[in-house]
């Protein structure tokens, strides 16, 4: 028992069928009566029994330590609202608010004021209080009301508060960035991803400008960014970054990153703030571009694809049709390189065509391609030529540098290439056409004898030069013994 806690009986009022049904449905409330006048509370408990809007228990307690006492207790948990003459035996004035708020302050508190104390109540409402009523204008409608409306406040503030909670947990847990920032473009808000993307703590970058804690730079020209923020609060709607940007922490750790922001909106539809979510795209960025890479070259030797290949040469036809130029498509092939494979097995076989596509890479500019479509087969993109002894040249220097010999796994491997040779527009106005025109050439080149270069003439019979392709008749260099450790590959 709670000294002298009393629980005052409903028999003395008429509480109506249906708020009786209303309360077996356990929708009662307890209103807790602090009140040292017992007259003052009888009214007060007859008022609130015989409420048309809610029903109510009422318990009541004529002391401010038995009031304590109450509220912390565990049967404190079934207390709606409190209901308080600031004037007690035992504590006098604002004190007594302050006592019975700080043991309960979850608990709406309504302050019952004599007109001469009503400044009091007033401190009180401005310390926590939920409203004042004055004991000489209580009513049957005024303080069912002031307790209804109250509790309806505390609700909607319980409500609002634990959609809060549930906002804050739910922004903790996903995995992307988020700040606000007000209207004036101050950070109000970092989730933990922010914090660790930033390097800013909450506390710390509240109230600062955005621009000091989120630092948006672009990668290529490293000048600040457009504050997605700003921007979304001047045009009212849902904005994105360029997507090269890069966000500078704050100790200097850069990372590509993707963002959205969009404007917040009060009830009254007016913009308040900003709010910008972002997450690292660093690694998905790499793998993109990784897979991109793959995509267009070779996986041995690291040289443009047939795919990436076609591209150039179309953008290199286009080039040179627009400034009436010429360019030459060489197609290189290895002569026997067969031969390495089946003797020396496919590892040397793979090392031997890396080490040929770093040689063909050194022979040219750095404005033409050389490509692996595949196999023994390279094809050589020269760009920009004067003339067709212009790309003979490129071709001899070509077969002149790959007559040294390839040091392998402590083998000296000696090979000859054959190249077929064709010029744009005198060969083939398009891709498809010059590089097939090419392979005739290297068709030819075959036939006629390893190592040789080979230019496109239209009298090429491809056919006949197919057919001997599978039988090339072996060369004085075929049969030459080789000394130990070297191996001939080819003629």
């Amino acid at each position: 028992m709670y000294g002298s806690a009393q629980t005052i009986p409903r028999s003395c009022a008429k509480v109506s069928e249906t708020t009786v049904a209303r309360a077996a449905k356990g929708m009662s409330r307890t209103i807790f009566l602090v009140l040292d006048d017992a007259a003052v509370a009888g009214a007060v408990q007859k008022l609130l029994v015989n409420s048309r809007d809610e029903p109510f228990n009422v318990e009541w307690v004529t002391r401010c330590c038995d009031g304590i006492e109450r509220l912390l207790s565990r049967r404190g948990e079934n207390i709606a609202a409190t209901v308080v003459d600031l004037f007690l035996p035992d504590s006098q004035g604002i004190e007594s608010f302050d006592l019975l708020f700080r043991a309960s302050p979850n608990v709406p508190i309504l302050v019952l004021s004599s007109l001469r104390d009503e400044d009091v109540a007033r401190l009180a409402v401005q310390r926590g209080a939920q409203d004042y009523l004055l004991k000489e204008r209580l009513d049957e409608y005024t303080l069912p009301k002031a307790v209804t409306t109250m509790l309806a406040r505390s609700a909607h503030s319980e409500a609002r508060l634990l959609e809060e909670q549930r906002a804050q947990v739910t922004l903790a847990s996903i995995g992307d960035a988020v700040v606000s920032t007000d209207v004036a473009g101050n950070v109000t808000y970092l989730n933990p991803v922010a914090e660790r993307m930033t390097g800013w703590y909450r506390q710390e970058a509240c109230g600062r400008p955005l621009q000091e804690v989120l630092r948006i730079i672009d990668a290529d020209s490293r000048e600040p960014a457009l504050n997605p923020l700003a921007l979304a609060i001047l045009k009212d709607k849902t904005v994105g970054l360029s997507g090269n940007c890069v966000l500078v922490r704050r100790d200097g750790y850069e990372s590509a990153i993707e963002d959205t922001a969009a404007p917040i909106h009060d009830a009254r539809g007016q913009v308040t703030g900003a709010v910008i979510v972002f997450h690292d795209v660093g690694v998905a960025r790499a793998m993109s571009l990784r897979m991109s890479h793959l995509a267009q070259h070779d996986s041995l030797t690291g040289l443009p694809n047939r795919v990436l290949l076609n591209d150039r040469l179309n953008q290199a036809i286009e080039m040179a049709r627009r400034h009436s130029q010429s360019l030459a498509v060489l197609y290189v092939d290895v002569d026997r390189f067969k031969h390495i494979n089946d003797s020396l097995g496919h590892a040397v076989g793979d090392r031997l065509l890396q080490s040929i596509s770093r040689r063909l890479v050194a022979c040219v500019r750095s404005s033409d391609t050389v490509s692996r479509p595949g196999g023994d087969e390279f094809v050589v993109l020269l760009s920009e030529v004067g003339c067709a002894e212009d790309a003979l040249c490129a071709a001899d220097k070509i077969r002149a540098a790959m007559a040294a010999p390839h040091r392998i796994d402590q083998l000296d491997l000696h090979v000859t290439v054959s190249l077929g040779v064709g010029l744009y527009p005198d060969d083939g106005t398009d891709a498809e056409t010059l590089l097939e025109n090419a392979d005739r050439a290297l068709l030819r080149a075959k036939a006629d004898g390893r190592g040789g270069s080979q230019l496109f003439e239209p009298e090429i019979d491809v056919h006949a030069a197919r057919g001997k392709k599978p039988g090339y008749g072996a060369s004085s260099s075929d049969s030459a013994a080789n000394p130990t450790g070297r191996r001939d590959a080819g003629a």
